[in-house]
């Protein structure tokens, strides 16, 4: 069998060594090495293709589809190219890619479209691939053999093009609990995610993000570490407060009455001392108060919950707690500023600067990975797990077992501080 516009075929390449960016590209050219076009199709069917699209058009028309074809002597005329994850080029303003299952290409294929699908160009893992029936069926079959290509749960990395070391890759690492859970590559700053049209989509329906400005808005506000609650820091500093003074553990009884102490010291009125002068501030209504004092009481409990499961599933140790949940606003950060370059919202040199900034608060606030990532985990499940210890739990669980076992981690390679 043979694929490739002839003369060029499908056989191995000369040239030099050359270094697969990852396991993808590292299996399309053991296979392009033996002519083993079974195995070849197989991993294209097992990884989303990425292609350019027009940017202008996908803006004005979401939900179509807009492929923008190359030109390739080789075949003396137009050419659809694809690439794989780790073959993507460095975001550009104007230049803009989506992503689609292999099978897609041949069922959406007419006659006026290039005869040629070519496979990461330019490359030693290079193929071509023709797209008119009958011969698009040798390639396009293998997609319903295989299951959903996104992969779950899973550490990935960019063996070349993208920082192992160093302070850009310590910023990238907050963000891996979500990037193992998502089967996204840890340290891929030049991010593309999911495609152009969908990182567009997932800004707008998770984060209300529709503009540049509003994207800005909400990087700035996981770099400061505001958008949380800051009754969870309340509760949390608290304890830090009261372990500091007293030493070694805190018991939540103890604790739940110091916050009820606390809160209605702080009810009581004070006076402010202002560059205008003097301001005093009203005492509280005793109702609100005791309102408050039994909601942040009720969070405690909630808190001491979560920590006692964390350490029964190995995420804290057993003397340990966490000390702030900065971690869970830190680590979407080092991911919102990657969400906004794929959108096109932000520059790479600004998504590099906030995930550097990232690391930096995140080496401040905690003094290991395992606290940055208790402190993370905590975060996650009290905005959105409710005590169920269900996925919201769970996934990250398995993130952080993940991360604090497999030798190619970046939470055993790069030092925390």
């Amino acid at each position: 069998m043979s694929f490739g516009p002839p003369p060029v075929g499908f056989g191995s390449s000369s040239g030099p060594a050359w270094t697969p960016p990852t396991a993808i590209e590292r299996a399309l050219l053991e296979a392009k090495g033996r002519e083993d076009w079974a195995a070849y199709f197989t991993t294209l069917a097992q990884n989303r293709l990425y292609f350019e699209i027009r940017r202008d058009k996908a803006d004005a028309e979401p939900g179509g589809t807009f492929p923008v074809f190359g030109h390739d002597l080789r075949t003396g005329g137009q050419v659809w190219a694809v690439y794989t994850a780790g073959m993507l080029p460095a975001p550009e303003p104007d230049r803009v890619f989506d992503r689609e299952r292999l099978g897609w290409f041949a069922t959406v294929w007419r006659p006026t479209d290039p005869p040629f699908i070519v496979v990461n160009p330019g490359s030693p893992c290079e193929a071509f691939l023709p797209t008119a029936p009958p011969n698009s069926a040798a390639w396009s079959q293998y997609d319903p053999r295989v299951g959903d290509p996104d992969p779950k749960h899973v550490l990935r990395a960019l063996h070349v093009g993208g920082p192992l070391h160093g302070p850009v890759a310590h910023g990238l690492a907050c963000g891996a609990l979500l990037c193992v859970n998502n089967g996204s590559f840890w340290n891929a700053v030049a991010w593309h995610g999911t495609g152009y049209p969908n990182e567009r989509k997932l800004l707008r329906e998770w984060w209300g993000i529709t503009t540049r400005a509003e994207w800005l808005s909400a990087l700035a506000g996981l770099l400061a570490c505001e958008s949380h609650s800051g009754v969870w820091e309340f509760a949390l500093q608290l304890r830090r407060t009261i372990a500091r003074d007293f030493g070694g553990h805190v018991d939540v009884g103890y604790w739940r009455q110091a916050a009820a102490n606390v809160i209605r010291a702080n009810s009581e009125g004070s006076v402010v001392i202002t560059e205008d002068g003097a301001t005093k501030t009203e005492p509280r209504p005793e109702s609100e108060t005791e309102a408050r004092i039994v909601g942040v009481q009720r969070l405690i409990g909630r808190i001491a919950r979560y920590e006692a499961r964390m350490r029964a599933d190995g995420v804290l140790d057993d003397k340990r707690y966490v000390s702030s949940v900065d971690a869970w606003d830190l680590g979407r950060a080092s991911k919102m500023a990657r969400w906004g370059l794929g959108a096109r919202f932000g520059t790479l040199e600004e998504a590099e600067a906030a995930v550097i900034r990232a690391g930096r608060s995140a080496a401040l606030s905690y003094k290991s990975w395992p606290d940055f990532s208790a402190g993370y985990i905590l975060g996650r499940c009290l905005h959105f797990d409710d005590e169920e210890f269900g996925d919201w739990y769970t996934e990250m669980v398995d993130a952080h077992r993940i991360l604090m076992s497999d030798s190619g981690s970046p939470w055993l390679n790069i030092p925390f501080r």
